[in-house]
């Protein structure tokens, strides 16, 4: 029994941590929606061999007796079994299929669930959907319901979430490997650590100010917060400092053609994709809008602009069109810079100084004049090298390559495929710099949404250090915005994890 001393200290401490982090739980999910049962197609719409009908909830084990047999007994956990599929009214079998019977919380939902593994034809599939729709207490599921189920019940998080929906969208392999690290967890993991640390810390200052003055709480806990916070604090930067690899992993690397017009823009487009996406002509100003693709570069999502050609017009449909191509230029990621050749100086020489005055034009207009183009945001593609010499071409490229201020240098010919082949390894380089490599190193932000949290976390820790030797009570609302924070990432925050570590680590009332 605890002492009527402490009893209302407790009791205080309790109710001022309650009020104090409600906040920090609205909005967050603590339980199913309903009680409902739910079922839907999850392999995908569309003719095919085997289809996957998913059932979640407390009338799963119904809808299998009624639907597979009511003189049956359940099949054992996760063991498949052939047998007859019948409409639980009319007792005519729809099909012979696959059941599994995955009882809760051992399933994806943390639910009872069956699936039926059924022919895939639509007339079966839609019979099965039918069936299941009679049965008392079923409904069909809403989009990403399952998932929603699975993180209310604790068997995801929401980077995992997140993590699985990459995946189901992964276009490329590299997308695939990003994705598939998230939906293990490892994402989640280290936010979560982060949240840990943040509690630890926000219980250590809140018992400070609750029961300092009954000297409850020993010596240097203030020192050890400010030391666990700047730990934080540099960790975070370090993962906000990116680049963006991640995000830019997900949605697609933004590689955009810009060049004159007539260089051969919309024919390396087409070289690119294998397709005739852009109409090529010898008319200079043939292309106007944004022609855009996607593509896989090694792996690596690419999404391809061609643009209009960069020149004085004055038709103005011609201008809109340029306008549209600087504002690209200026979004991109990496851009390629395509020149015709035979534009080209004839003295060797001569050819950097004209390919550095022509980046200038090239160039988003915030940058300077003056600048070295940045070698990791421009490749200079020189196309068209089949209407030169041999002799002039190998001495261009020799005397390119001893070049210093230039970005990487690759002279190739849309119409032969000449030095394709050391372009594209050149661009799979560059677009691999800007992804980063999925499995290596410490997971990488994928989302925006993340971003922007972990942004408003550090935001939020730099209060608590501003106010510390000030009002120890904004300090705290620092730390607790913080941790409010990392909370809309993981899904998960709670006052009552804070009030555990309070009388853990302090053991007050023992």
């Amino acid at each position: 029994m605890l002492p009527s001393i402490y009893k209302g200290i407790w009791r205080a401490a309790v109710h001022t941590l309650r009020t104090r982090f409600l906040s920090t739980c609205d909005g967050l999910p603590v339980g199913l929606a309903d009680a409902e049962t739910i079922f839907a197609l999850s392999s995908g719409h569309g003719r095919c061999g085997v289809a996957v009908v998913r059932v979640s909830g407390p009338a799963s084990a119904t809808a299998l007796r009624s639907m597979a047999g009511p003189a049956r007994s359940l099949p054992p956990p996760r063991t498949a079994l052939l047998r007859s599929i019948t409409d639980p009214l009319s007792k005519e079998v729809l099909d012979r299929g696959l059941v599994l019977w995955f009882p809760g919380p051992h399933s994806f939902t943390g639910e009872d669930s069956v699936e039926f593994h059924i022919h895939g034809g639509p007339a079966v599939i839609t019979a099965v959907l039918q069936a299941l729709g009679s049965v008392p207490g079923m409904r069909p599921a809403e989009a990403g319901e399952f998932t929603r189920r699975a993180f209310q019940a604790g068997k995801l998080g929401l980077t995992e979430v997140e993590g699985l929906g990459d995946l189901i969208h992964a276009e490329t392999e590299a997308q695939r490997r990003q994705a598939l690290r998230q939906m293990s967890g490892e994402l989640g993991r280290l936010y979560q650590d982060w949240s840990h640390r943040l509690k630890r810390c926000l219980a250590h200052v809140e018992a400070f100010i609750d029961f300092s003055e009954d000297e409850l709480i020993e010596d240097g806990v203030l020192n050890q917060v400010d030391t666990k916070v700047c730990d934080l604090q540099a960790e975070m930067e370090r993962h906000l400092k990116d680049e963006r690899r991640g995000e830019r992993l997900r949605s697609g690397v933004q590689v955009v053609i810009a060049g004159a017009t007539n260089a051969g823009k919309s024919s390396l487009l087409n070289t690119l994709c294998q397709r005739p996406a852009a109409i090529v002509s010898p008319i200079a100003g043939t292309t106007r809008d944004v022609v855009e693709t996607a593509l896989d570069i090694g792996g690596f999502p690419v999404l391809l602009s061609d643009t209009a050609g960069l020149r004085d017009s004055p038709d103005l449909v011609e201008r809109e069109g340029v306008r549209r191509a600087r504002e690209r230029v200026e979004q991109a990621d990496l851009t390629l810079v395509v020149v015709d050749c035979s534009d080209l100086p004839a003295d060797p020489q001569q050819a950097a100084a004209f390919l550095q005055g022509h980046l200038r034009t090239v160039l988003p207009s915030q940058e300077h004049p003056e600048s070295v183009c940045p070698a990791d945001r421009f490749l200079l593609v020189l196309n068209k090298t089949d209407l030169l010499p041999e002799e002039r071409r190998q001495k261009l490229d020799r005397e390119l390559r001893r070049v210093s201020g230039l970005p990487p240098v690759c002279l190739i010919s849309c119409r032969s495929n000449e030095g394709l082949q050391d372009f594209l390894a050149v661009l799979h380089s560059n677009v691999k710099t800007l992804c980063g490599d999925p499995l290596s190193g410490a997971p990488t932000l994928t989302q925006a949404r993340h971003r922007a949290h972990l942004q408003q976390c550090f935001a939020a820790l730099a209060q608590y250090q501003r106010y510390r030797d000030i009002d120890l009570a904004l300090a705290a609302e620092g730390v607790r915005l913080a941790l409010t924070s990392l909370g809309r990432i993981t899904g998960r925050v709670g006052a009552e994890e804070i009030l555990d570590i309070i009388f853990k680590d302090f053991c007050i009332g023992k």
